[in-house]
């Protein structure tokens, strides 16, 4: 690995900067280590694959290492099932970790660092209330409390924390505190927590612990034993950063009064060897990912899953990287997003139709396209054979020659788009109309000689004739017509069910609420459209569950992950929409 890459390039953002000049002055023996740490308390977020995106690029683009570390230090609300969901969504987005480990592989010397800690006079054991400690902390501009049990002796702290790991105390009856100081202007340092009581099942270590480590304790420490370099996280902890330095620097202290080390010097021996207790990690904080639309609070996510506003961590219309994933965005697309908003030190909101030009653009270059109808009614060519059915060769995608063609049956009677037609069209509405002449996409030039309707005016039934000389859907040197419409073959139709999902929320900012409501006030009841009859093509009929495609004029779809099943039941995903020329001169001219 190159401990000299080259200078910093114009643009390049502030935390590859700081490597940058950390590699120039020898720093950390050349390594860029990086983690990416979730808490396996729910799925992953589209702002977490921006983290992901950050830590794992840079141990790329340095030639370093990343690990992937789960913080599971709250048993009450972890499970297996999002530790799997996480590496799931990690590899999906296309990266790989140098060592998977959990922040409950170090509980051991985590333990014994908090006795340490003790040994120091850095730490005791607090009996005070929830509610009292919160109370005696003080506010912004009026010192803490120190705690009754603050001047504790070194002997009875180590005797009551003992006590507490051997289950003799019930949850809540006390703490670990750190001993720093209750006059602290960064409230965060006013003799934090570092130990709480939980006598509840770990996902990995079944009930060998009834006491857990704080996430502040744990993380410096962590990232101190695995030899990390750059610890990046998001905003919202710059405040935690001097806790995180005092833990880390205060084992750093403790490490060298080997008089404390007693009969746990093997364990202490072995920490001091590490390289991250001597050349320590430092954290730097970047701006969290705001995006219009949506909510990325984790505990939001979890009520909307948890009250049935969506189907699930992966609902095409969750913000999470599986419900992504199975909406159809591709991970080249999130991966362009993340490389586009770039990485800053202050908040900002990022507009979703960013996120949905990365895509679209990743997928005018990769989806196939077919020709599906969302609202089919049915036109019959009247001068065309009934027994005769022709076949063409339409490419599968225009952007790209190596996707070959499809064959595409035609007959006498085919499938349209309701909208495709009109009985009275406006000047501007270049489909289908009474004595119009349109383009079947590949196939023949059409004119419309009639229709028939219901009691209700619905058309149900359009009649046309095709020009014979028009096959493949031109005439060389003949007349020309304006507009193109796409079309299934009645007699080779497969059905298909199509979800066409909209946003979430009704609103732009659904974190911004009136008063006396909240978020979930905002969420629109007609998010997703279900179309159960659409008609497609046969060529479609096995592509495999996660396929993405382009129906034709319509807009890009993925075969559902979960419910689409080769050959049997077809369901698309709308992805996202095309843009809609129709559309905006109808909204022009409402």
């Amino acid at each position: 690995m190159s401990t000299k890459p080259e200078a910093p390039e114009k643009g390049k953002d502030f935390i590859r900067q700081i490597i940058d000049k950390d590699l120039e002055k020898g720093a950390y023996g050349g390594r860029v280590h990086t983690r990416f740490p979730p808490e396996p308390n729910g799925y992953l977020h589209i702002g977490h694959a921006k983290s992901i995106c950050l830590n794992f690029g840079l141990a790329r683009d340095y030639d370093g290492k990343c690990n992937l570390r789960f913080d599971d230090t709250n048993p009450v609300k972890e499970d297996v099932e999002y530790v799997d969901s996480i590496r799931e969504d990690v590899r999906w987005l296309g990266f790989d970790w140098d060592n998977n480990f959990y922040a409950s592989d170090y509980f051991e010397r985590l333990y014994f660092i908090a006795e340490l800690f003790i040994k120091m006079g850095k730490a005791y054991v607090d009996h005070q209330t929830a509610d009292e400690i919160r109370e005696n902390r003080g506010t912004l501009k009026e010192p803490g409390v120190n705690s009754p049990y603050r001047e504790r002796s070194v002997d009875e702290n180590l005797a009551l924390f003992r006590s507490m790991r051997a289950g003799e105390l019930p949850d809540g009856a006390c703490i670990l505190r750190a001993k720093i100081d209750m006059a602290a202007p960064n409230v965060m340092m006013r003799d934090p927590a570092l130990y709480r009581i939980k006598h509840a099942t770990h996902h990995r270590t079944g009930d060998a612990w009834c006491i857990y480590p704080m996430y502040d304790f744990t993380h410096g420490l962590s990232d101190a034993i695995e030899g990390i370099t750059h610890s990046i996280c998001t905003l919202e902890f710059e405040n935690n950063r001097p806790l995180y330095d005092w833990c880390v620097d205060t084992l750093m202290d403790g490490l060298k009064r080997t008089e404390l080390f007693g009969e746990n010097a093997a364990i202490y021996t072995e920490l001091a060897a590490l390289p991250g207790f001597t050349d320590r990690p430092r954290q730097y904080e970047f701006a969290r990912l705001n995006i219009t639309g949506t909510v990325l609070s984790k505990r939001k996510l979890i009520q909307l899953v948890k009250e049935n506003h969506v189907n699930g961590w992966d609902d095409p219309r969750m913000p999470t990287i599986s419900g992504f994933r199975r909406r159809g965005f591709t991970p080249e697309s999130l991966r362009d997003f993340c490389d586009r908003i770039g990485v800053a030190k202050a908040d900002s909101m990022v507009e979703y139709p960013l996120l949905e030009a990365c895509l679209r653009e990743d997928l005018n270059k990769r989806a196939p396209r077919y020709m599906g109808i969302m609202d089919p009614v049915k036109m019959v060519i009247e001068n065309y054979p009934e027994d005769q059915v022709d076949e063409f060769e339409i490419a599968l995608n225009p952007e790209d020659e190596s996707y070959g063609t499809r064959t595409v049956p035609f007959s006498r009677e085919v499938w349209i788009e309701r909208d495709d037609f009109m009985i009275d069209p406006p000047k501007k509405f270049f489909r289908l109309g009474p004595d119009r002449e349109v383009r079947l996409r590949g196939a023949y030039y059409v004119l419309c000689t009639g229709y028939e309707t219901d009691a209700d005016g619905n058309v149900t039934l359009i009649r046309a004739t095709f020009d014979p000389a028009s096959r493949g859907g031109w005439l060389e040197g003949g007349r020309k017509v304006k507009g193109t419409l796409h079309w299934v073959s009645a007699r080779h139709a497969l059905s298909a069910e199509v979800r066409n999902y909209g946003p979430l929320f009704t609103t732009e900012n659904p974190n911004a609420v009136e008063e006396g409501k909240t978020f979930v006030d905002y969420v629109d009841p007609n998010s997703l459209e279900i179309l159960a009859d659409c008609k497609v093509e046969p060529a479609m009929a096995d592509l495999p569950a996660g396929t993405n495609l382009q129906f034709e004029r319509t807009g890009y779809y993925c075969a559902d992950l979960r419910d689409h099943k080769p050959g049997q039941a077809l369901v698309f995903n709308r992805t996202t929409t095309l843009r809609d020329t129709w559309a905006k001169i109808q909204k022009q001219t409402a």
